[in-house]
């Protein structure tokens, strides 16, 4: 039956919108698939961002790629990496034109909300032992009650030696718990609004239960734990001062459903998108513009720190690549910025059918309908927002049009609920366009967060697109 003119009218001028997995044939769907498998691997050894950091680092060796210390000098094609304190990475492939003419940058972040310890953490209390935390990012506290958690961290002696060390990843270690009430005894609790669900200062997480064996000595079981700690890593209590120990949920990245569609992990706020930025630079060869993929820490708490986005460590990286290319001259490096085009490489809070009220339908991304783009993030009035031109909004549009890369936009909830920043406002006030383009995730910033395969695999070919304008 032939349509009606109103019919081909509608669409031909409507956004219509459908699931992504309609349009892929059995073969891409295979190779998503396959794509999905090495994502869930490298979040599976990455939980932290130091783990990105060391992670990332050996891939990109096995690619080819130099760390730039080691490079004399610079010229098109070739690829670099600089890493800053371990806990950030750049990245870039030489392009062919004069660097004035700007960078084409992706840019992610590899911390995730997680427990850190307090400076002087470990006591006990009626039989136990505990670790006291202090929450990194924003979390909602009660969700990490109960739930399997493993150690990552390092101790730094005043020698210099580091220590690292991970437990409760494997199945044969021991995992630790924050506890919670039995709701037999939870009438009080439950009068508390959820936010308070589970206090700050009740996210104190036990380490053991068994005291030292000698009579006459008080927190036998603290000292238990210390002496187990020397054994195994020559810890003693003073070494927490100097340490960095995150506690993050031990459960392994897994697929979702009866189809196997989706993806259940933790940190993909905004692991995600450090892997796809970082596959989509992998496959840069000779590019005419400099690639640049930045893969920075801090986020959750504010881009702050000599690792987070702030920080002019990334500028000092730039400087490095003109002055290795032997084309610095003054005021180089502002042109370069100025010239620069970015994809802030972060995720969004994805439309949750189980919570309407929360979104504007309208305006909301959906899992499976491709990489998200946001014009502007912030919180109610746009406070705090990094807001892209149309101009740029276009012409990444035709970069993902050009490509086959589907995409939807999308603003984070309902305009009084909230909202949330990204490191778009570090590289806007450097004097770069930048757009938020990133994947839907729901549960964001819980323990165990969900992304589509679909997304994630078309993201990686998005920024891999942008990478080559």
């Amino acid at each position: 039956m032939d349509k009606t003119k109103g019919q081909a009218l509608k669409e031909k001028l409507f956004n219509n919108k459908k699931s992504g997995w309609e349009t892929v044939s059995d073969s891409e769907k295979q190779e998503i698939f396959k794509f999905a498998d090495e994502y869930m691997y490298y979040l599976n050894s990455s939980k932290t961002e130091k783990e990105i950091v060391s992670t990332t680092k050996e891939i990109l060796l096995k690619n080819n790629f130099k760390d730039l210390k080691t490079v004399e000098t610079l010229n098109a094609g070739d690829k670099i990496f600089y890493i800053n304190k371990d806990r950030s990475i750049y990245m870039a492939v030489i392009g062919s034109e004069d660097i004035e003419k700007g960078l084409n940058i992706v840019a992610a972040h590899g911390d995730s909300p997680r427990l850190d310890l307090k400076p002087n953490p470990l006591y006990e209390q009626e039989g136990i032992a505990y670790f006291k935390t202090h929450y990194y990012g924003g979390i909602r506290k009660y969700q990490w009650a109960t739930i399997p958690l493993s150690l990552h961290g390092l101790f730094v002696k005043p020698n210099g030696e580091k220590i690292s060390v991970i437990i409760g990843e494997n199945d044969d270690e021991p995992t630790f718990l924050i506890s919670d009430l039995p709701p037999h005894l939870s009438m009080n609790q439950n009068d508390r609004k959820l936010v308070n669900g589970i206090k700050g200062e009740e996210l104190n997480i036990m380490v053991g239960s068994i005291p030292y064996s000698e009579e006459g000595l008080s927190d036998k079981i603290k000292l238990n734990i210390l002496n187990l700690l020397n054994e195994r890593y020559g810890i003693k209590e003073i070494d927490f001062t100097s340490s960095e120990i995150e506690f993050v949920p031990a459960f392994k990245a897994r697929s979702l459903g009866f189809d196997e569609s989706l993806i259940s992990a933790y940190g993909q706020d905004d692991k995600v998108c450090c892997y796809t930025a970082l596959r989509g630079i992998l496959n840069i060869e000779n590019p005419s513009k400099t690639a640049v993929c930045v893969l920075t820490d801090k986020e959750e708490i504010g881009f702050e720190g000599v690792t987070g986005m702030w920080s002019k460590v990334f500028d000092t990286f730039i400087i490095e690549l003109i002055d290795k290319m032997g084309q610095n001259r003054p005021n180089l490096l502002e042109r370069v910025f100025s010239n620069s085009k970015v994809l802030s490489s972060d995720v969004d809070a994805g439309y949750d059918p189980g919570f309407p009220d929360a979104f504007d339908k309208k305006n909301a991304s959906v899992l499976g309908g491709g990489v998200t783009i946001v014009k502007y993030t912030g919180s109610r009035g746009k406070s705090g927002a990094s807001e892209s031109p149309a101009e740029f909004i276009a012409e990444v549009r035709k970069v993902f049009d050009d490509a086959g890369v589907p995409y939807q936009s999308s603003d984070m909830g309902k305009v009084d609920l909230g909202g949330g920043g990204t490191i778009a406002v570090c590289f806007s006030q450097r004097g770069m366009t930048v757009l938020d383009c990133g994947v839907p995730v729901l549960a964001m910033h819980s323990p165990y967060e969900i992304t589509s395969k679909f997304d994630v695999y078309k993201a990686y070919k998005a920024y891999e697109a942008f990478f080559k304008i």
